[in-house]
């Protein structure tokens, strides 16, 4: 028999953790300490359910060339998760389509800092369009994912 505290604990539980969240793997993010918007994605991410670990680097270029980012794609932060790099404000359905999918990629990537990206929300400024993109070791990309209109929220 069920009873009614255990029921709203268990529902309570239900209604705060993101579908999916205890199977999720753990981020490593490399920011520098000085960049609002890389903690404002951060914050992004843990709302998605991930648990996120922040890095704070005086130099990012070794980090960035240690995980074979193209220097056109590069952005202010650089992530780790499974076995692949999250390159800038990439927004969380892609993450989860390449963990999914398990493309044999190095990576995907939303090179510099859109406007409207998830973490560079600007009220009253109209969202950037943008790609997110893989890319591999071997210096191949191509279009991940497309945010023609911008990043929506919960689209």
């Amino acid at each position: 028999m069920i009873n009614r505290r255990y029921f709203s604990g268990a529902l309570a539980v239900l209604c705060t953790t993101p579908v999916g969240a205890a199977n999720r793997p753990n981020m490593t993010m490399h920011r520098s300490p000085t960049c609002g918007c890389c903690g404002a994605w951060a914050a992004y991410i843990r709302r998605a359910g991930f648990s996120i670990t922040i890095v704070n680097e005086s130099d990012l270029a070794p980090i960035k060339s240690g995980a074979g980012v193209p220097d056109a794609l590069q952005s202010c932060h650089t992530a780790f998760i499974d076995g692949y790099v999250v390159e800038g404000h990439v927004p969380v359905e892609a993450i989860e389509k390449m963990l999914s999918e398990r493309p044999a990629i190095t990576g995907i990537a939303v090179p510099e800092m859109p406007t409207g990206s998830p973490g560079m929300e600007i009220p009253m400024m109209k969202p950037e369009p943008f790609k997110v993109i893989a890319f591999s070791q071997m210096g191949s990309s191509e279009t991940f994912m497309d945010y023609p209109n911008g990043f929506i929220a919960g689209r």
